[in-house]
């Protein structure tokens, strides 16, 4: 199943209110048995859409000339 932005939205709200069962966009209705399947399906959406927070890090270098 390809997963939208949308989806995620739907299992964040359900997630919230603590509805177990989620109507996607493609019109599957799944019913979820506990929290963490929730959870598990959420965090699988979000690494397919790249949601998830990734920190940048950023070097920089200085050089002279030694004197």
């Amino acid at each position: 199943m390809a997963w939208t932005s949308a989806d995620l939205d739907k299992i964040n709200a359900a997630i919230a209110s603590g509805v177990r069962e989620v109507i996607y966009s493609d019109g599957s209705k799944i019913n979820y048995r506990s929290l963490t399947d929730m959870r598990s399906v959420r965090s699988e959406i979000a690494t397919s859409l790249s949601v998830t927070k990734t920190r940048t890090r950023v070097v920089r270098v200085f050089g002279g000339k030694g004197y």
